[in-house]
């Protein structure tokens, strides 16, 4: 080739150097004419090797081209970090297009911990010097959008200079860039103080933009400059505000009519920081929020977002009451307009408004009927945030009203928010009823419509509203049930909590059940209200024979719905009807049916079969004493004082809600609702009654736990035979050993042997107390063989959490190379905290089994309980990571990270 070849062809290389390549539209094209993932993936690699191997050879003049391709296969998803170094170069380049596609690489493939990040330091230094407006732009765009704090330290003198420039485009970059900048250094946030507030005298509107966002970012991170801003800024502020108002129709700003609405809603928000906890802030606000609240037109979505912004400064200021009235006023048409998502933000501005205030609740009661037609509505948000917003609507004089909307709603919503409305109707009910017999009724509704979903919360909320009413309540109530479910039958067997408190209270109170007048005590007021017959409620009274129930006791056990847990408490209703009813023919066929459950293969319903069978040899007085009714909890005669006053109840601790079974409380209530302490020379006389002598000074009652008295027969852990070592005599203990054998028929469980040591039948405890089941049935004290010293102490607690009235304790035990530990989760807000989930992460070292959480929900003042087992063969110190997330009212979403590690280190050593 000559030289004259040679020559032209790097002059067409020179001139055309997109010849051999793609460019950019062309690989465009090339994407997009691709039939399936491969060949796209294909076109991308081939691309990406082409564009490597230009980028060693360094051609400057086709460099903007690659890097533009680059970029575009970048927001494809594709790796694109080979050409980090090649934005760089174009950066130092004098054109201002490459500068500009330099930068925005860079912008888009590095971020603030990537070290290459150093190299732009210099650059960004220099062409903030730059005489072109445009590239001084271009690097504080740059600075504000990836800079480190390294690079904002050594920075930060430009910006702010930058700040005073003359220019009002830079002046509005270097606003932006400066909010970087003290967010990633809040040391220098003094610097640009006295900068940022000479802003807020700008006429420039795009100034007065930037320069009103970083005061009030400011005004977040520093109180200092919180109080200086409502000293010099509030009047400012407001004159702003009045000029964009007041003005008239301005091309260059005006957004559907509106003047400038962004520079209106920053302002709203700025001065709603200023004004909030400050009475003199606020007075100077009044005027100007109420003309933008009458001024503004609502009629399109700009001025709707400006008075959603008003209303929200308003109600967090010290505002007048006229204003805040106007407020809820503006969220009320919100709630009329046909876009749901404006709908949606009233609701859920409402719903916020109601639970941090409770002045304005007559102007949001104008808006009543709105709201409950929004429960109807057909967007599950809507329906959902209403339902929130309606609660907050119930005082005493609506109860009956909201009651009767709710319960109708409870009917048609979704089966996993059943429980949560269930749970939240039983708690109104009670802070607002107007009287007892109304609760009654409700709570029965409840579970007629929404048994087969509710948690144990409102099966204890019932039977502790049972047990402290007077006994004609009582009857109005177990007559109700005991007809309810019969008269529905396979439609009331479907609801197992409405099973569950029938059974319940037939056992109770099945003596009232079959006496006295059957049509004296009326029927349900609602439903007598709605039909108008005084008469449509009487067959929900009538009073059955001591036969019919048993009856149906017996179709319940032998029915196609009865869970293990209804079999339960069925078979213990039976035993303590034994007691309640007088037909020996009744109670023989009750001896006969418990008798059957003796071979069955539910392990818990064959000892329970036993464990009856023995108590019914006793005689009649000593069976009586024993299945006498449980005393009332004095946790429900504390949430009682409290019904009807507005006021939340006590909520009961969750940490039982879904183990009837295994601890007291009205989880299993049927069996435990004892709870407190017997009185011991009540627990002294039973044990007379049963046994005829006096307990000696070794068995003196101190414990609610009647397993001590049955030894064996408890039906919550099995029992444990350990080796004490004898105290005093042996014949105290032998007269313990000698009754235990007596009760079940036998002899002497053992002797003392001769070396001084005597076996003593005690209940496996870990942590806490075992409560038996059995012992709150008898409702007795007594206690055998069990003095206090045996009893462990419980469980130290770690705090976990804390925040936003949750608060997460961690309480762990030890069993040899594993530990127990139990995470309670308790509220102590006054709002509601739904779909709370914890999860835990342990190290390698470790291994961790998650037991099931007793509840997603916790009401206000209630707990849930996590329980988990950790594994930690290598006794290495454990640290636990956890990630918690619950909505707060339904609304706000909550996810945190939390480390722990306090542990005590004898808990692995």
């Amino acid at each position: 080739m000559t030289s004259s070849q040679a020559q032209l062809k790097r002059a067409m290389d020179r001139l055309l150097p997109g010849l051999y390549d793609y460019r950019l539209k062309d690989l465009i094209k090339a994407i997009r004419s691709c039939k399936t993932a491969a060949d796209e993936r294909a076109v991308i690699a081939k691309e990406s090797a082409h564009l490597r191997t230009s980028f060693k050879e360094e051609n400057v003049e086709i460099r903007h081209m690659n890097v533009a391709k680059l970029l575009y296969i970048h927001m494809l998803g594709y790796p694109a970090h080979f050409g980090q170094i090649e934005c760089l170069k174009l950066v130092a380049s004098p054109r201002f297009a490459d500068k500009r596609l330099g930068y925005l690489g860079i912008m888009l493939l590095l971020d603030e911990n990537q070290e290459i990040l150093t190299l732009v330091t210099n650059s960004l230094k220099n062409d903030m010097n730059s005489p072109n407006m445009f590239i001084v732009g271009l690097a504080l765009c740059t600075l504000g959008n990836i800079s480190s704090s390294e690079m904002a330290r050594d920075l930060s003198s430009e910006v702010e200079r930058l700040l005073a420039s003359s220019n009002t485009y830079i002046r509005k970059k270097a606003a932006l860039c400066a909010l970087r900048v003290v967010r990633k250094v809040p040391d220098l946030l003094e610097n640009f103080t006295l900068r940022a507030k000479s802003l807020l005298n700008e006429r420039n509107h795009g100034v007065l933009l930037t320069g009103i966002t970083l005061l009030t970012e400011m005004c977040k991170m520093s109180n200092d400059v919180l109080v200086d801003l409502r000293t010099n800024a509030v009047a400012i502020l407001v004159r702003h505000l009045k000029n964009l108002v007041t003005a008239g129709f301005s091309p260059e700003h005006d957004v559907s009519g509106i003047t400038d609405p962004f520079v209106q809603v920053k302002v709203l928000r700025l001065m709603r920081i200023l004004g909030k906890g400050d009475a003199e802030a606020s007075e100077a606000m009044n005027d100007v929020l109420a003309q933008v609240a009458t001024n503004t037109e609502a009629s399109k979505n700009v001025g709707n977002a400006i008075l959603y912004e008003a209303v929200l400064t308003i109600m967090d200021i010290e505002s007048e009451s006229s204003l805040r009235v106007l407020a809820i006023n503006i969220l009320g048409r919100f709630l009329s307009n046909r876009d749901n998502n404006i709908r949606y933000v009233a609701l859920t501005t409402l719903t916020k408004t109601s639970q941090n205030t409770t002045i304005d609740s007559s102007a949001l009661q104008r808006h009543r009927a709105t709201i409950l037609e929004c429960l109807r509505d057909a967007d599950i948000s809507i329906r959902r945030r209403a339902l929130d917003l309606s609660f907050f609507l119930i005082n005493n004089q609506n109860i009956r009203i909201l009651t009767r909307e709710l319960l109708a709603f409870l009917e048609i919503c979704e089966g996993d928010a059943k429980n949560s409305v269930a749970t939240r109707i039983c708690d109104f009910a009670g802070r607002c009823r107007p009287n007892k017999r109304w609760e009654v009724d409700t709570v029965c509704r409840v579970l007629r419509v929404a048994g087969s979903f509710v948690d144990q919360t409102v099966v204890n909320h019932f039977i502790k509203l049972v047990t402290t009413s007077p006994s004609d309540i009582q009857q109005y109530a177990v007559r109700k049930l005991y007809n309810t479910v019969k008269n529905e039958g396979e439609k009331a067997l479907t609801q197992e909590g409405l099973v569950q408190v029938t059974v319940w209270c037939v056992g109770e109170f099945g003596d009232i059940l079959v006496s006295g007048n059957s049509a004296a005590l009326g029927g349900d007021e609602e439903e007598i209200a709605q039909t108008g017959d005084q008469t449509s409620q009487s067959h929900y009274q009538v009073a059955p024979s001591e036969q019919e129930v048993v009856d149906m006791l017996t179709a319940m056990l032998k029915g196609p719905y009865a869970t293990e847990l209804v079999k339960e408490y069925t078979m213990t209703t039976l035993v303590k009807l034994t007691s309640r009813f007088s037909q020996d023919s009744v109670i023989s066929q009750i001896k006969a049916l418990l008798i059957k459950y003796k071979v069955n293969v539910q392990l818990e319903l064959q000892q329970r079969s036993v464990e009856f069978e023995q108590l019914l040899l006793l005689d009649r007085d000593a069976r009586s004493a024993l299945l006498e009714r449980i005393p009332v909890l004095e946790s429900a005669v504390k949430e009682e004082a409290k019904k009807g006053l507005g006021v939340p109840t006590t909520a009961e601790p969750a940490s039982a809600v879904n183990q009837p079974k295994s601890t007291g409380g009205l989880g299993g209530d049927l069996l435990g609702l004892s709870g407190g302490s017997s009185n011991s020379a009540q627990g002294n006389d039973l044990y007379s009654l049963v046994f005829g002598a006096t307990p000696g000074p070794s068995a003196t009652p101190k414990s609610d736990n009647i397993m001590d008295l049955l030894g064996d027969m408890g039906m919550g852990a099995p029992a444990k035979l350990t080796v004490m070592p004898s105290q005093n005599n042996f014949s105290t203990a032998s007269n313990q050993n000698d009754l235990l054998g007596d009760l079940f028929g036998g002899g002497p469980v053992s002797a003392p042997s001769s070396s001084g040591f005597q076996p003593d039948i005690k209940p496996f405890q870990t942590g806490k107390p075992s409560v038996d089941p059995l012992a709150d049935l008898f409702g007795s004290g007594l206690g055998l063989g069990n003095a206090p010293s045996a009893i462990p102490s419980s469980p130290r607690s770690y705090p976990a959490y804390s925040k936003n009235n949750l608060q997460i304790t961690l309480a762990a035990v030890r069993s040899g190379n594993s530990l127990t530990v139990t995470a309670e989760m308790r509220n102590s807000g006054m709002t509601g905290l739904n779909g709370v989930a914890v999860q835990v992460a342990v190290p390698r070292t470790l291994q961790i089994t998650m037991h099931p959480q007793s509840s997603d929900f916790i009401a206000p003042g209630g707990t849930a309980t996590q329980g988990m087992k950790i594994d930690n063969p290598t006794q290495v110190a454990v640290r636990l990571r956890l990630k918690i997330a619950y909505n707060i009212g339904g609304q706000q979403l909550v996810e945190d990270i939390v480390d722990f590690a306090d542990f005590d280190p004898s808990l692995w050593t």
